[in-house]
């Protein structure tokens, strides 16, 4: 259900594919659609969805052992109307904090997410943090997967408004790599780059970490990045297979 919708990436072909055959230049019009099941990804045109009303998350009575701190994220769609649907484990932090962090998470009331003026369903994640002192959680909203705004037209053209010799993919839809650790406080910047083949259908096709960080994030780096969307590179205003580097970030969780 999550699999962002290749429909912006093929009318955007299009659109390439028509400035290489045609004199005059093409309005640059790519707007965000929602995925098969009718779903938007937080983006340019589509706003986030916001908590209205929050439900506490208590620490779950009678463990055994140390106090355990760590979290749960959630993944789920919010539905026009607000309510939380399709909920996901996406990072489990044990049965007892996931089963009253998706209690708490379904208690919760959302703003929807809007298109326009218009109510729409959107996809998020929200996390729950579970501290050692015991104290009851917050859910919080996190926008991980994200559309981006299309390229300006000028950027596949030259002065004179032909297509340029080459353009590298260029990516539309984002993903940040898995999670990592709210506690602890690493001392370098959280990310990793990325270098990447992009088919003319704008899909990853080979993936690997060329300035990685260890630890193994570079896995998950590589793992984000294999769910990106491109356009994809030209030559003279012709799709092709190409390469480019991306820098990945780590969700801030």
């Amino acid at each position: 259900m999550r699999e962002a919708s290749y429909k912006r990436a093929l009318f955007a072909l299009v659109l390439i594919c028509a400035r290489a055959r045609c004199a005059a230049t093409p309005v640059w019009q790519v707007h965000q659609v929602p995925d098969p099941d009718g779903v938007y990804y937080v983006g340019p045109e589509v706003t986030a969805p916001r908590l209205v009303r929050t439900v506490y998350v208590p620490y779950p009575d009678g463990l055994s052992g140390k106090n355990v701190q760590g979290m749960t994220v959630l993944a789920m769609i919010v539905q026009a109307d607000g309510i939380p649907a399709a909920i996901q484990l996406l990072h489990s932090h044990g049965d007892a904090f996931d089963r009253l962090a998706i209690a708490a998470v379904k208690q919760s009331k959302f703003e929807a997410g809007r298109l326009g003026n218009k109510p729409v369903p959107v996809w998020i994640d929200v996390r729950v943090v579970f501290r050692a002192n015991k104290t009851p959680a917050t859910p919080q909203v996190l926008i991980t997967e994200r559309d981006l705004p299309p390229p300006d037209e000028a950027r596949f053209e030259d002065k004179r408004h032909k297509p340029l010799p080459y353009t590298e993919p260029i990516p539309i839809h984002t993903v940040d790599a898995d999670f990592v650790d709210p506690f602890v406080t690493h001392p370098y910047e959280q990310a990793a780059i990325v270098t990447v083949l992009v088919g003319v259908d704008g899909l990853p096709k080979d993936v690997r970490v060329v300035r990685g960080l260890g630890f193994g994030l570079d896995k998950k780096a590589e793992a984000a990045v294999w769910r990106y969307k491109f356009l994809p590179a030209t030559k003279k205003g012709q799709p092709i297979a190409g390469q480019r580097e991306v820098i990945v970030s780590f969700a801030k969780f």
